[in-house]
């Protein structure tokens, strides 16, 4: 009866049952019993890690609860001191916090075994990001140097052109990018090229993504006007090169200017695919010098601005490089004795502070600069920076000839 209600199908499942070969049988039993080991393995590891976790989670906590405070004064006194200046008032040492940040001894964050074999995401855009965002979404694709010295020639003839010193270029060079870096040398890459970036920041003088949408929309015409007339003169080849670039270029600077003129605005367009594309112009040959100089020369055009006439130094230029013209210049103008007092912090975002071992090192401005100054000593003297400064001098060559 049971039979004639199942129907065939029954019997072929029985028939293919009989056809299974005890090996096979014997195998999918013994992965069954590896199987259990393994998982009461992970079972055991995930334990760890909860009760690890716990303990982090714990010393986290407490750890947040004087570092937030901490970093909200740090932005509010800085907030205070702009609104002061801007008054025409005398900064002094109350203007700053002068503790140092709180420091986190805690565990560090334990793994989640479960994670270990995941394919973990990209958290920073590297350079075939950049590439790759720019041919997507602009066409564009930078134009490379044919050796590595023709990025710096161009550089030189742009920045000397603009009025920055050899001395102050080179140094900057050799503390951005290790003293050997290339044109294309991304954060964290300045020694080994396939080390972990830590940030966008590209190039000589190691621009962000948002420094370069912020640039092109302030700039961006003097960079059209700088392509147009280098087609004086050129072949029909050439002519037609810089005609595809202008073109691109034009739509960068379209996309750039669809947001107000803010930093912060700047800053989410940066993150977008097509602000990644716009970072690829810093790998151009024709316009990457343009805006790894433009970047030196807003710093450069602040001080003068703010009232500073005397020269800036390298290690001053290189604080309003590295943590803005506001901040870099609140420490250039900075009587001696008050940089012996005032930590770091007071000019970084908590983020950029924490992963910025130099900065928490050298905790004092005073500090800071004497260790910036020695390392850009120390790496002008290695190739890469010397073939920076014999470009300067031809440069400079040229232009009195």
């Amino acid at each position: 009866m049971l039979w004639s209600i199942s129907g065939g199908g029954t019997a072929r499942v029985i028939a293919g049952l009989l056809l299974i070969s005890p090996l096979a049988i014997g195998a999918t039993a013994a992965t069954a019993r590896a199987e259990e080991p393994a998982s009461a393995d992970m079972q055991k590891r995930m334990a760890i890690y909860r009760k690890k976790l716990a303990e982090y989670t714990t010393a986290w906590d407490a750890y947040e609860k004087v570092a937030v405070p901490y970093w909200r004064s740090v932005s509010d006194k800085r907030s205070a001191r702009r609104a002061k200046r801007a008054r025409g008032g005398q900064i002094t040492a109350a203007d700053y916090v002068l503790e140092q940040p709180p420091v986190y001894t805690g565990p560090p964050k334990p793994k989640n075994p479960e994670e270990e074999n995941k394919p973990q995401p990209r958290e920073i855009p590297v350079v075939e990001d950049f590439l790759a965002n720019a041919k997507e979404h602009f066409g564009f694709t930078p134009q490379a140097p044919a050796k590595e010295i023709d990025f710096k020639q161009a550089y030189a003839r742009v920045a000397s052109a603009a009025g920055l010193t050899k001395e102050a270029a080179v140094k900057i060079y050799g503390f951005e990018c290790g003293g050997n870096g290339k044109y294309d040398v991304q954060a964290g890459r300045e020694y080994d090229p396939n080390a972990r970036v830590i940030s966008t920041a590209l190039g000589y003088n190691q621009l962000l993504t948002t420094n370069s949408v912020e640039l092109l929309a302030e700039a961006g015409d003097a960079f059209i006007a700088a392509l147009e007339k280098a087609q004086s003169g050129a072949s029909d080849e050439r002519k037609a090169q810089l005609l595809d670039k202008i073109a691109a270029l034009k739509k960068m600077i379209a996309f750039s200017r669809s947001v107000p003129d803010d930093w912060n605005a700047h800053d989410r367009l940066g993150k977008t695919p097509k602000g990644l594309g716009v970072h690829a112009l810093n790998l151009d040959v024709d316009v990457g010098p343009l805006l790894q100089t433009e970047k030196l020369l807003t710093s450069v055009k602040f001080a003068r601005r703010s009232g500073y006439t005397a020269p800036l130094t390298a290690a001053g230029l290189e604080m309003m490089n590295l943590t803005g013209d506001g901040n870099g210049f609140d420490m250039v103008q900075m009587p001696q004795p008050l940089r012996e007092k005032v930590p770091t912090s007071n000019f970084f975002q908590r983020g950029g502070y924490e992963r910025n071992d130099v900065a928490a090192r050298h905790n004092t401005v005073a500090k800071l600069l004497a260790a910036t100054d020695a390392k850009m000593e120390s790496e002008a003297k290695l190739q890469g920076a010397k073939d920076l400064a014999a470009a300067f001098d031809t440069a400079a060559q040229t232009a009195r000839q």
